[in-house]
């Protein structure tokens, strides 16, 4: 049984692909599966209507270490 479950979610995963329906399972600190399966878990979010990113890292940053060079 997983954690938690973020179902019904519009799923962006970063690779370009064009975004489908579909849930997330996560157990402990890391995403266990992404399909549209609905596994049983412990808890569960309606992201209905809600786009996801799930593993998406985004590494923009407003640093201005310049300021300090």
């Amino acid at each position: 049984m997983h954690d938690l479950l973020i179902k019904n979610a519009t799923l962006i995963d970063g690779t370009g692909s064009k975004p489908r329906p579909g849930n997330i399972a996560i157990t402990g600190d890391r995403i266990a599966s992404v399909d549209q399966t609905a596994p049983r878990s412990r808890r569960e979010i309606d992201a209905g209507g809600q786009v996801v990113t799930p593993g998406f890292v985004d590494i923009h940053t407003h640093y201005d270490g310049q300021v300090c060079w």
